[in-house]
């Protein structure tokens, strides 16, 4: 029950959808204008890197609070387990983000809200997400880039972590869903991202600059 719960709820937070609220606020909507995506980079080529940046911060923050509420409710009562109602809680509010049912299930790609996911999972998650996600981005301004490597390098980390016994007491089991939880959301970021990975290997996908138009 618990873990529908932490599922339920974030995915009630990730329907807010902050790029598509954006650009109502706006007079447009982000899915017919830019690459249709209602996410934080679609949002920065067609309203500039503020708009962006806002965009981002509330995706981010929808699934941190997600996280936040589920390990206040069954934490406590299950500490053992902590770790992944944090991963279901997140997974909820990145399905919630990604189809989110009130707009004909189109949402982003769930990239931003990832993020949220890795800022609130573990701080040893936190630096390795930023140097990777930046490392690629700034050297080849591929957001789609750095972004897939990032889903790949949590989900090394999430193994080596819980091998290593990160996780304090949690069980085998446990350890093995919380495994399944993160493979199943790096598959569906890759094929949300099938179209960027069809340009990219064709050298055609679209770069993004955060101080130049776009």
């Amino acid at each position: 029950m618990e873990r529908i719960l932490c599922l339920a709820i974030g995915y009630l937070l990730g329907l807010f959808q902050t790029a598509y609220i954006y650009g109502r606020m706006h007079g447009i909507d982000i899915r017919q204008h830019g690459s249709g995506n209602a996410g934080t980079t679609n949002t920065l080529r067609v309203f500039g890197t503020k708009a962006g940046l806002i965009v981002f911060a509330g995706d981010v923050l929808k699934c941190i609070l997600a996280v936040v509420i589920c390990t206040a409710l069954f934490g406590k009562k299950y500490p053992d387990m902590v770790y992944l109602f944090k991963m279901y809680a997140a997974a909820g509010a990145i399905l919630g983000h990604n189809f989110p049912f009130y707009l004909n299930f189109r949402g982003g790609k769930g990239i931003a809200a990832t993020a949220g996911l890795i800022l609130s999972f573990h701080p040893s998650f936190l630096l390795v997400g930023v140097v990777v996600f930046f490392g690629i981005f700034l050297t080849t301004h591929y957001v789609s880039l750095g972004s897939l490597l990032v889903y790949a390098a949590f989900m090394i980390q999430i193994v080596v972590s819980g091998r290593m016994g990160l996780f304090g007491s949690m069980t085998q089991p446990h350890l093995t869903e919380m495994y399944g939880i993160a493979a199943f959301l790096t598959v569906m970021a890759y094929y949300k991202h099938r179209e960027n990975i069809k340009r990219l290997l064709k050298g055609e996908e679209r770069r993004t600059y955060l101080f130049k138009k776009n």
